[in-house]
């Protein structure tokens, strides 16, 4: 099944200003039907899904571009891909390590007010 421009937007939840400006940025290349008209596939949701999960995990554009490029590459580039999404990985599990830590002084800095309030409240008559 193909979709035009209008209807890969409703599936993907990207507008089609997004989906524009990410064919103008090489991050997707539709193919044009014989009216010139942009008609996406299945694969085309797969690798939007994915362009979404690396945007949100935090991978700058800049990043995700040259991804693409190389995905266009095609199977030549596979251990270059995998590096990329190693070297991501190992940036989120970093990223969670300090969110931990936050998480943490945020668990004392609470647990300091519960008592401090528990204290309060006991002197009270």
């Amino acid at each position: 099944m193909d979709y035009s421009i209008g209807e890969f937007s409703e599936v993907t939840g990207l507008g089609i200003h997004t989906l524009r400006y990410y064919e103008h940025e090489s991050l997707i290349t539709p193919v044009r039907n014989s009216s010139n008209r942009r008609r996406y596939s299945e694969k085309d949701i797969t690798w939007i899904a994915f362009i979404k999960r690396l945007k949100a995990t935090g991978m700058p554009v800049k990043e995700i571009k040259r991804y693409a490029v190389l995905r266009a590459k095609g199977d030549s580039t596979l251990t270059e891909r995998m590096e990329m999404l190693i070297q991501h990985r190992q940036s989120l599990k970093d990223q969670i390590k300090q969110l931990q830590e936050h998480e943490a002084k945020l668990e004392e800095k609470i647990a300091f007010y519960q008592q401090e309030i528990e204290h309060h409240c006991s002197d009270t008559p």
